[in-house]
């Protein structure tokens, strides 16, 4: 038997010079020997935002350029907002709804040409990170030999138990689709090696969380806002910011907020976002809570201790309920 595991690689683009050196991608961004004074991210996405956060402490002035209209579009924009008013104060620039029409490299540095929104026509870098997506290895390992399915984008098609067409040959991770994340990957690796065992195990997870490794952290599970209204879902939400946590006053970091969805028919969570410190390490409850079929009054009137950062959840929670007593709850319709 036999589990791929053959991953991603970075997203390449035909006019950039990803032969000049100082063009780099996710894995040369951590590799690089040097700190450069001006530092161009090409993708406003998880990957940029989080090398963008890095070199941005290490002094490098940060330029991020994304094609759509708002930082990582894959999260709401309120959750996003936080973020977006820190960076923008702190990094050289922002251009949304921009692209790179092609970079030149000259003895002087790379030459970036932008076309749309309030970017100038061109700027000079030390570096240019491109981060605008990653593809899958499906392609660059001969699995046809072996009879394994492999789609035109590089994808190996598998079933709950992460098995192939092929039946002792299971795949896992970035080369089975989106999300391309760690802890979906490690998780799939339990399942194909269980049923390779003869186990009776399945891949079965409702929710896998998302994070961003910014300053300050993004992280959200379940159904995003977007995506309710799109389906035509009729939710309910509550929002507890940070300004009204006494630990987020402590830390002196109050721009969160932690914002939870709710099912209007049976008050279930169907979604989660947090944006602040530490963000990522907060979210695994509110997973936790959708994969049990948790609802309002379920996290309401769990004991959250005080004063923490994960007591935003359960004041979330309440603001939804109307059982809060720290603000003003928001009148349900």
């Amino acid at each position: 038997q036999a589990i791929v595991a053959a991953g991603s690689e970075p997203v390449t683009l035909p006019f950039i010079p990803h032969g000049d050196p100082r063009v780099i991608d996710s894995t040369g961004a951590l590799e690089i020997a040097d700190i450069p004074q001006r530092f161009l991210v090409l993708g406003g996405g998880i990957i940029g935002l989080e090398m963008a956060t890095v070199y941005h402490a290490l002094g490098s002035k940060v330029t991020v350029v994304e094609l759509m209209d708002q930082i990582i579009p894959g999260a709401d924009r309120d959750i996003i907002t936080p973020l977006m008013r820190r960076i923008e104060k702190r990094y050289e620039a922002i251009h949304l709804k921009t692209k790179v029409t092609r970079v030149e490299a000259t003895p002087d540095g790379l030459v970036a040409h932008f076309q749309g929104g309030k970017a100038p026509p061109f700027a000079t870098f030390d570096r240019v990170l491109v981060a605008v997506g990653r593809r899958p290895n499906g392609r660059m390992i001969g699995a046809e030999n072996a009879g394994v399915a492999v789609d035109e984008r590089g994808f190996i098609a598998v079933d709950k138990q992460m098995r192939t067409n092929v039946p002792h040959v299971f795949a896992i991770g970035d080369i089975v689709g989106q999300p391309m994340l760690a802890h979906k990957a490690v998780h799939e690796g339990h399942v194909a090696a269980e049923a390779a065992a003869g186990r009776n195990s399945y891949f079965d997870a409702k929710v896998i969380p998302s994070v961003a490794y910014t300053d300050p952290e993004v992280a959200w599970v379940g159904m995003t806002e977007n995506e309710a209204k799109a389906r035509g879902i009729k939710y309910g939400k509550g929002s507890f910011p940070w300004a009204a946590s006494g630990r987020s006053l402590s830390l002196g970091r109050d721009e969160g907020l932690t914002k939870v969805l709710f099912d209007e028919a049976t008050d279930r969570i169907l979604g989660c976002g947090i944006v602040g410190p530490n963000a990522g390490d907060l979210i695994a409850e509110a997973a936790l809570a959708i994969e049990m079929g948790a609802d309002a009054e379920d996290v309401a009137l769990t004991i959250h201790p005080h004063p923490t950062l994960s007591e935003t959840f359960g004041m979330a929670a309440e603001m939804f309920a109307g059982t809060i007593t720290d603000l003003m709850p928001p009148k349900r319709r």
